[in-house]
């Protein structure tokens, strides 16, 4: 089990971390939430990788560090070291094509693989080790400075909204959004949350709403259609939300609802903002239009808990991410600093 409190994240859980012997990946079946919190100890890059593609390690942040950590345990393996663990970078980069996070922690690691080529296996895997270690903490640190940053656009008090899960759960730990709010509430501003259930698979109701409990923070769980009942009476001063990939434009894909959240922010003059560490932004890809959206099974639509909730052979259509346009964002808070959307290159020097 993952050390309570976590010894990377600096909070009192981690959603994935390296075990000390550098040949066990430790995961927190985010699955089981809130009901279980079961830990588990994956030595295997294939079994990293399906923990990434099954979401029991989800959040753009933290499926890139648990990427990392997986090319660590790809560097134990025979074979000619550089072509494996190419090979392990092309598996866990096609696990999720939509946050650029991922393919980030696995870019990172294996130029590490390539500078220590010619050491012995042992030193290879504790150099890789501690890069991935250092990814960890740097993810830590990027989403507390980003929340002490992003809090000051928060009024001192009143319900801000977040969609999906953005929190200590979804990153190394802390939190983007929810570091947001974490940062706000350790300034002493008298904010609380209200969570969207976050359909099809609840990580808002699973998860957001399981990690504010922990931590005192006032949390009202709504279902997805009930934002815009609650906007239009006042009740949400803001909105803070997390980000999968962020394009040079300032386009923002994140959890499928997110374009509809901003629309109606936008409606009722809101302040829309997103959260994500630089880690998240993508200078390459030039707008929304050319972020890859991932697309899921039709049995997390048509049924949850393994019970249907939908007629046998009914048509499906499970994108997992929309794309915000960014007219529709208020200011992107990242730990380089809070910008409005067209000017999110101006950051790329810091």
């Amino acid at each position: 089990m993952i050390p309570h409190p976590s010894p990377l994240s600096g909070a009192s859980y981690s959603a994935v971390e390296l075990d000390l012997d550098d040949a066990h990946v430790i995961v927190l079946d985010q699955r089981l939430l809130p009901i279980e919190e079961t830990y588990l100890h994956l030595e295997q890059l294939d079994h990293v990788a399906e923990a990434i593609r099954t979401l029991t390690v989800r959040g753009a942040p933290a499926i890139g560090i648990a990427a990392a950590y997986a090319m660590v345990l790809a560097s134990r393996t025979e074979g000619e070291f550089v072509r494996t663990m190419e090979r392990a970078a092309d598996l866990l980069k096609a696990t999720r094509p939509t946050a650029v996070n991922l393919a980030h922690g696995v870019d990172t690691l294996l130029a590490e693989a390539r500078e220590v080529r010619g050491l012995p296996r042992a030193e290879r895997t504790a150099r890789l080790a501690a890069r991935a270690r250092a990814y960890h903490r740097a993810d830590v640190e990027a989403c507390r400075t980003m929340g002490r940053l992003g809090q000051v656009r928060l009024p001192e008090e009143g319900a801000v909204l977040t969609h999906c899960n953005a929190g200590a759960l979804a990153t190394g730990g802390y939190g983007s959004a929810l570091g947001v709010i974490r940062a706000a509430r350790e300034a002493n501003k008298r904010i609380t949350v209200i969570a969207d259930e976050t359909r099809p698979l609840l990580q808002g109701a699973r998860l957001t709403a399981w990690e504010l409990m922990r931590d005192g923070i006032p949390v009202t769980l709504i279902t997805d259609s009930m934002a815009a009942s609650l906007m239009a009476k006042g009740t949400i001063v803001a909105v803070v939300v997390g980000a999968d990939r962020i394009a040079r434009n300032g386009d923002v894909a994140n959890k499928i609802g997110t374009y509809g959240v901003a629309c109606l922010a936008r409606m009722h003059e809101i302040p829309f903002y997103v959260a994500a560490p630089w880690s998240t932004v993508d200078l390459a890809c030039e707008s929304g239009a050319h972020i890859p959206i991932e697309a899921r099974r039709a049995d997390e639509v048509t049924g949850f808990g393994g019970r249907p909730t939908a007629p046998h052979g009914v048509a499906v259509e499970n994108p997992s991410f929309d794309v915000t346009p960014a007219r529709l964002v208020t200011a992107i808070m990242t730990e380089r600093g809070v910008v409005a959307p067209a000017d999110i290159t101006t950051l790329a020097a810091k």
